[in-house]
């Protein structure tokens, strides 16, 4: 700016002198010449050279100086309004308090029908797991749970021969010809792990595998290495989940949809991709859950069979195959659904569905057998203030 306005006064100095000048060579008298027909005697009567009148120099306009033009206040724009927040969105995050504990009663039913070398082999399972969840520690926006497995039910039917074990009994027992059986399920009682969620509620960690397997394997080296390859981190973080999978990554209205994805492996048997598709439908409108919201979720499952030739403990190597959710006509994905409580901030209940359809090339020696299967599974929760456990054993 300050050299602009020295320019305009330069140039307007330089157009002043010009114009001064110009007046000066106007100002300058004609010279008379003497008139004809005068003899040289008569005397011409010389004038006086008139002085030209001098004109006092112009000064040059002073141009009164220009206020600064005063700039206007700038008018500030008003203030965006941040979003607000809709009442009706929801994170679905979990609520911890320390020390605070709570419950949960996870029964899964499976029902399986197995084809090998044109027999049908049909399997028929229930069990029903009891936990204990103890928030222990929060760091930062990390939370530390202890998960304890308090009892166990077990029902197994695999073509008419059935075995059965029921923690909550004294007499706790199965079927004579299978004790091995009988102590892995009496390892599980009492099995603790610690379970570490980061701030997305995600599972970041799970310690206590170690002594898990230990216990199992009862210090058999065979099943330790068989144990060790099975459990996997994977398997281990999936089956320690208290949330389901259910928090999505952004706040959710009614009618909103989000996608969960999850690989668990299973070390030589192979391993799972899995889809969870989520929708929040909004309040629940059902007898005695109105005061819950409501989720509908689908369950997309692919199998995908280990990579390598090593069997790594196992009496057979799956080979080939695929399984995968049934598709086609009349197929529908199994949905299910998931009550959350927004006051307790936790799950009430879930239902959750599978369905897995596929073909196995199974190696068992030097033998590979064809092997068709089809699985439906129903998985069931529910979450309390006191144990299911006690319910039970008053039936």
């Amino acid at each position: 700016m300050l050299q602009m306005r020295l320019l305009v006064a330069s140039f307007t100095l330089t157009l002043l002198a010009a114009l001064v000048i110009a007046q000066d060579s106007k100002t300058q008298p004609p010279v008379k010449e003497p008139s004809k027909g005068t003899t040289d005697k008569q005397e011409t009567k010389k004038e006086e050279p008139k002085e030209p009148k001098k004109e006092e120099p112009k000064e040059p306009k002073k141009e009164e100086p220009k206020e600064p033009k005063k700039e206007e206040p700038k008018k500030e724009e008003p203030k965006k309004e941040e979003p607000k927040s809709d009442p009706n969105a929801r994170t679905f995050a979990p609520k911890f308090e320390k020390d605070k504990k709570f419950y949960q009663e996870l029964k899964t039913q499976v029902s399986q029908v197995i084809k090998v070398q044109g027999q049908d082999v049909t399997q028929k399972q229930e069990s029903t797991y009891y936990f204990k969840w103890n928030p222990v520690k929060q760091t930062g926006d990390k939370w530390e749970l202890e998960q304890e497995v308090e009892g166990l039910k077990v029902s197994i039917d695999i073509s008419g021969n059935t075995i059965n074990y029921d923690s909550t009994q004294s007499d706790a027992s199965v079927t004579a010809g299978n004790p091995t059986l009988m102590e892995f399920f009496k390892k599980l009682v009492g099995t603790k792990f610690v379970v570490t969620l980061d701030k997305a509620f995600r599972v970041e960690s799970v310690s206590g595998k170690d002594e898990f397997i230990r216990k199992l394997s009862g210090g058999n080296n065979q099943l330790d290495s068989l144990f060790r390859n099975i459990v996997t981190d994977d398997s281990l973080k999936q089956m320690c989940d208290p949330t389901f999978y259910l928090v999505p990554d952004t706040p959710k209205k009614p009618g909103d949809s989000w996608e969960k994805k999850a690989v668990i492996s299973l070390g030589p048997i192979g391993s799972y991709e899995v889809t969870y598709r989520f929708k929040y439908v909004g309040p629940s409108t059902e007898e005695g859950k109105k005061d819950y919201d409501k989720i509908e979720v689908e369950t997309d499952i692919v199998y995908v069979i280990p990579k390598g030739t090593a069997s790594d403990g196992l009496f057979f190597r799956i080979k080939e195959g695929k399984l995968e959710q049934p598709k086609g006509m009349g197929e529908q994905p199994p949905k299910g659904v998931i009550y959350y409580d927004p006051k307790t901030q936790r799950i009430v209940s879930a239902e959750i569905t599978l369905k897995l359809k596929g073909e196995l090339t199974v190696n068992i020696g030097a033998t590979d057998s064809k092997v068709e299967l089809y699985q439906e599974q129903k998985t069931t929760l529910r979450t309390g203030d006191s144990s299911f456990l006690s319910s039970s054993t008053s039936k």
